[in-house]
């Protein structure tokens, strides 16, 4: 992974899978440099970062990424999503305030995983397309 600073890392197609296939929680925040919304969010998700180091936390440029933004299904930026052992649990556009994000994390952290891979694998099939990504 290419490390951007000691708390987030640029997440590509390349790395994606061994990012967010890792056991543990990972947000991605997906932006562009020319997103004034993006650039309004930032500070919030270093913020965060930076307060939570046992999350991962994953910038992909969608301009660069653009193919890797399709492929997840993200359609307008900002766009937060969060994976917990590798399974997508959480996927929002727009800014979201500090707080917002907090109770976002908090809720992933409460999840309980055997329900959710449960669920995961009932939805596998329809997801098999994404693999690629």
């Amino acid at each position: 992974m290419e490390e951007e600073d000691r708390a987030t890392v640029n997440v590509t197609a390349a790395n994606l899978k061994q990012t967010v296939g890792s056991p543990g929680i990972v947000v991605l925040d997906f932006r562009a440099a020319g997103c004034a919304p993006c650039r309004a969010f930032a500070p919030v998700f270093e913020a965060a970062a930076a307060v939570h180091p046992d999350v991962t936390w994953g910038k992909v440029d969608t301009q660069a990424e653009s193919a890797l933004a399709g492929a997840l299904g993200i359609r307008s930026i900002p766009t937060v999503a969060v994976f917990r052992d590798g399974i997508p649990v959480f996927a929002q556009p727009g800014v979201r305030p500090a707080s917002a994000l907090e109770e976002v994390l908090a809720q992933v952290r409460a999840l309980d995983m055997d329900a959710v891979r449960q669920e995961a694998s009932r939805h596998a099939p329809a997801m098999r397309g994404q693999e690629g990504a």
